[in-house]
């Protein structure tokens, strides 16, 4: 059977639902990481900075904030710089940590120039942990919709960490422009985030706002 199955309405608009969804979505991923791998060194550092200056300009009560990050991965968006100067300005960084398969994340805290060793799928990870519960997350997005829900690598660990955690972090995914989709077709486990930023949009849910 084909991709492509009935119509519907997503968000005022009729798109056609996958039958296979998690198909749908693996083709999607497939596409979005092939086109984030041919980005020029130049595209990434750009990219990098005006991210970077999106979200102090969009968020500037990061600086009193316990921020969880990420190490970046298959070219995903570098936030470190931008992580470097918020711990010099007074947030305590921390990054994930895999547990299990099935497992929420935990998050260890980070800091420039510390002592890193190799965590599931050789990302990086303090040596030493010290765990920390974060108050906001930066979350890396693959693709993402207008409703601020998230395409990502399909291990589920950000919705699961998002789904039991009380009160729930601020969530705010990070991406490229060109993983803005019309809809990831939601499922019952899709938790959506707070805002998505990228180098032309600041998304929020059910909302959208652009320069």
């Amino acid at each position: 059977m084909g991709l492509a199955a009935v119509l519907t309405r997503v968000g005022g608009a009729r798109l056609e639902i996958p039958e296979d969804v998690g198909a749908w979505r693996r083709t999607i991923r497939a596409d979005l990481l092939e086109r984030r791998s041919s980005l020029s060194h130049s595209e990434r550092v750009h990219v990098r900075s005006v991210v970077s200056d999106r979200i102090r300009g969009a968020f500037p009560e990061l600086c009193g904030e316990r921020i969880g990050f990420y190490w970046p991965i298959r070219g995903e968006i570098d936030l470190r710089p931008l992580a470097a100067e918020l711990a010099e300005e007074g947030a305590e960084m921390c990054l994930p940590v895999i547990t299990g398969r099935s497992e929420p994340l935990v998050f260890a805290r980070w800091r420039p120039g510390m002592r890193m060793v190799r965590g599931t799928w050789n990302i990086p990870v303090p040596a030493e942990p010290e765990w920390l519960r974060p108050t906001v997350f930066l979350i890396p997005v693959l693709g993402f919709d207008p409703e601020a829900y998230r395409l990502g690598y399909g291990g589920g660990y950000y919705d699961r960490t998002l789904s039991v955690m009380d009160p729930k972090p601020r969530s705010i995914g990070i991406g490229y422009h060109f993983g803005r989709l019309e809809t990831i077709f939601p499922q019952p486990h899709d938790v959506p985030l707070d805002a998505v930023v990228t180098e032309s949009d600041l998304i929020r849910k059910r909302e959208t706002e652009a320069t």
